[in-house]
């Protein structure tokens, strides 16, 4: 009989990270007190010994059910992951066995319909859709987190980096500083939300509301984990990044930019400021954080004539010399059939509007 798994605490959980240090953000504590804030309920599970744990959201819906979530987990002794290569996931293992059982035990008590895992894991081949699936899942084509990203590797010193880019990348950032514009860190969450209303409005996107992006900076800028890049022109706000960084990896996750002297590339000079700062925090990689899931050889051939969803940011991300990688999964786990089927024609309906 396989024992419970107690529920740790925040700094239960910290303590089990330590001895992970490369886990994803999105299994930190602050990320989990970002997601509570906004209505998500957050559970943490590690066995006795150590080896596994993951950090799991719950989602409220209608009648009393719930959404369980495990992003970029579980973490444990058998999760081998890099930042660049191939990664695998010793599913069958007792001990992960033994985790899923006290998962699922978890998920039914709180009536979810199904449980969403998207694992810290890399495609073994980054050009093809996955066709692992574990025992007890089942691949899903509805991914929270974008499944397909550019990785910049920071290993090398900063003119290999620079090197990798595209030509054009390059002599937009040369542009941007020979125009005068300037890169600063900053705390003005107002200025940074006014920017993001005027891209969302530009480029017909959704944007969080600016509590959201202030929870955020909030929670991970008080542990050097974030900051607030602005880039000015004589000091006319003209774009801003937040970047945040854990381990050896930084994220890309959110950015904006003016209407006002585009044709001086500050967004490009801020990609590059931000990896500077990266690298110098002794990271490893710079994720650009969302492309259209789409093979390379398809995002080269249309990327010049598509500007919808991610499409209209991947002509700007390919020039910094990522490396195109895909995560593994989606993989769900049902526990009620009728109510997950109802969920898969839902979520194919809103594909089609």
């Amino acid at each position: 009989m396989v024992s419970s798994m107690p529920e740790l605490s925040p700094s239960e959980w910290n303590v089990f990270l330590k001895n992970y240090p490369h886990a994803h953000i999105l299994q930190t504590v602050e990320w989990g007190n970002l997601k509570a804030a906004f209505g998500w309920e957050v559970v943490r599970l590690a066995t006795e010994a150590g080896n596994i744990g993951a950090q799991v959201l719950f989602r409220r819906l209608p009648l009393g059910f719930t959404l369980g979530y495990i992003p970029k987990g579980p973490i444990g002794e058998q999760h081998q992951s890099t930042l660049f290569g191939e990664s695998w996931f010793k599913q069958e293992m007792d001990i992960y066995r033994d985790f899923w059982m006290q998962v699922d035990r978890l998920c039914r008590h709180r009536r979810a319909v199904f449980l969403k895992v998207e694992p810290d894991l890399w495609e073994r081949n980054h050009h093809a859709q996955s066709v692992y699936t574990p025992k007890g899942f089942r691949l899903s084509h509805h991914a929270i987190q974008p499944p397909r990203t550019l990785i910049v590797d920071l290993r090398d010193d900063e003119q290999h980096i620079l090197a990798r880019m595209k030509q054009k990348t390059r002599y937009n950032i040369r542009l941007a500083i020979k125009k005068g514009v300037m890169v600063k860190e900053s705390d003005d969450l107002d200025l940074f939300f006014r920017l993001m209303q005027i891209t969302g409005k530009r480029d017909q996107f959704g944007i969080h509301h600016p509590s959201y992006y202030r929870a955020a900076f909030n929670h991970f800028h008080p542990i050097d984990g974030c900051r607030l890049f602005i880039a000015e022109y004589f000091g006319e706000p003209l774009a801003a990044i937040m970047v945040f960084v854990h381990g050896a990896r930084a994220w890309y996750f959110y950015g904006a930019s003016s209407d006002e002297y585009r044709e001086f590339m500050p967004t490009y000079l801020l990609q590059w400021e931000a990896m500077r700062w990266a690298k110098q925090r002794d990271c490893l990689a710079y994720d650009l954080w969302g492309v259209p899931d789409e093979r390379l050889e398809m995002l080269e051939a249309q990327f010049a004539n598509r500007s919808n969803g991610l499409w209209g940011i991947y002509r700007f991300k390919r020039g910094f010399g990522g490396q195109l990688m895909r995560s593994q999964g989606p993989w769900d786990r049902v526990y009620q059939p009728v109510l997950y089927a109802f969920y898969q024609w839902w979520f194919r309906r809103r594909q089609v509007d």
